[in-house]
């Protein structure tokens, strides 16, 4: 039985084909990890939605911004954006079943020694946190009433933890934490406009994952998100945004029995997109 994690495929199911090729990845045998951002920017987000969903238990996700972004369009709360490509989904005939099994995904998954989750976590929270956060998303994207819980889940604000943030405002900042987070001040305040490398970190913020004092430190977070960051692998750290859809690489990461024993998988990616777009 092999384990594996796989960056961000935003619909490039040729890349996802070619890639579990590669690792001759057998449902039957292996377990596959995808780090969120299904859909959205390639071609053939649909594709790769019916890919994952056919792999049934051998395929277990986390929910990323584009994939939030494509509910929420889908529930008339978006527009799509310059460049995204959520149309192949939201014609398909098997659109509510897609959108369906999507909305049932995990915010934060605990497994195999790794925490993952798509984007990152705040300084404040420690493991039992961001499950026990992860899960009041979940629970709300899963519930009744999807419709009014998109209405409000969408904005910059409020840009920082509180214990005492009830309804929409806490689940904004946990949803913008584990789905969107790069950079944030020491105290915790998230910057939501800067993409590029850590080392244009804007004045007075780092990288999430080297805030000091943050209580996830001794734990190994696995993530994508941050394509400009690339493939970081570290004892705190294994991140896997390898910008498939800019024309980089899917990266799938082979997990071994420690963090030395990993092996790095990847298949080169022909552009869906121009990074200047």
């Amino acid at each position: 039985m092999a384990l594996y994690l796989i960056g961000d495929v935003q619909g490039c199911d040729a890349a996802l084909g070619r890639l579990l090729h590669t690792v001759d990845f057998s449902p039957s045998r292996d377990t596959v990890y995808l780090l969120g951002d299904l859909v959205n920017r390639g071609p053939a987000s649909a594709a790769v939605l019916r890919r994952v969903q056919a792999l049934g238990a051998s395929a277990r996700c986390v929910l990323g911004n584009h994939d939030l972004s494509l509910l929420a369009v889908a529930e008339g709360f978006h527009s799509p954006r310059p460049g995204d490509t959520m149309d192949e989904v939201l014609q398909a005939p098997d659109r509510a079943a897609m959108l369906e099994w999507l909305r049932h995904q995990s915010l934060a998954i605990h497994a195999h020694g790794l925490l993952m989750v798509h984007a990152g976590v705040l300084p404040a929270w420690d493991l039992a946190q961001v499950l026990t956060l992860a899960g009041e998303v979940e629970a709300q994207l899963q519930g009744p009433d999807l419709h009014g819980f998109l209405a409000t889940l969408f904005g910059n604000r409020p840009d920082r933890w509180s214990d005492s943030l009830q309804g929409p405002d806490r689940w904004r900042v946990v949803v913008n934490a584990l789905t969107r987070i790069r950079f944030c001040t020491p105290e915790g305040v998230m910057e939501m406009k800067t993409s590029g490398p850590p080392d244009q970190a804007p004045p007075g913020h780092l990288p999430w994952f080297d805030l000091p004092g943050r209580r996830t430190a001794s734990l190994t977070i696995a993530c994508g998100h941050w394509s400009a960051l690339g493939v970081l692998r570290r004892p705190d750290l294994l991140a896997l945004d390898s910008g498939c859809v800019w024309g980089g690489c899917l990266s799938a990461l082979r997990l071994g029995a420690l963090r030395a024993d990993d092996e790095l998988i990847q298949v080169r990616c022909e552009p869906a997109q121009d990074p200047a777009d």
